[in-house]
């Protein structure tokens, strides 16, 4: 693997001309859920549950916006014991979702039955949807959401990378700042 070609895929990907805007939209909906009184809720599996989580802390207490990750392992396997794991983000969304929530779902491939399974369930229920996929651009998840960033790339690593920073950005703009202090 030469590192400069890989380091070159990184920033073609990372920034095509959509996605400011694209960021800009999905802050100023976020705002909107926290002053409607609504929260995030943020799923996915794998290094998408570890960005979930990571999002959810942040939202919460760098830009006061109410935030929670369904990744809890407790959590998790409880309601996939129980409901089966395709349908374990529903179970979740049945017990936390509120009317005037955001959910913000994550799969690289944008295949997952889980994932794909809890935007259809949003949809249902009148939540919208907000979706991080990459590889190939019609896929499940992007289709059935309001708003989807997609990454053109077939690379878990590359794709979820760019993922984390699409987020972090995106609450960096809620913050109105890209540095601040973590102390009060």
């Amino acid at each position: 693997m030469n590192l400069e070609d890989h380091f070159s895929e990184y920033r073609r990907l990372l920034s095509p001309p959509e996605i400011p805007s694209m960021l800009t939209d999905l802050a100023n909906r976020i705002r909107n859920t926290k002053e409607q009184g609504g929260k995030l809720l943020l799923s996915g599996n794998g290094a998408s549950a570890s960005i979930s989580s990571h999002l959810a802390v942040d939202f919460s207490t760098h830009a006061g916006v109410r935030a929670m990750a369904f990744n809890d392992a407790n959590l998790i396997t409880a309601l996939a014991n129980d409901c089966g794991y395709e349908n374990w983000i529903v179970k979740a969304m049945e017990v936390y979702a509120d009317p005037k929530d955001l959910l913000i779902l994550i799969s690289s491939s944008g295949r997952s039955p889980n994932v794909v399974s809890g935007a259809r369930y949003a949809k249902k229920i009148g939540i919208p949807v907000v979706s991080f996929t990459g590889f190939d651009k019609d896929n499940a998840l992007g289709t059935l959401a309001d708003l989807n960033f997609w990454v053109d790339s077939r690379s878990y690593n590359i794709v979820e990378c760019i993922h984390m920073i699409w987020l972090t950005s995106a609450c960096d703009l809620l913050i109105g700042s890209s540095e601040y202090s973590v102390t009060r």
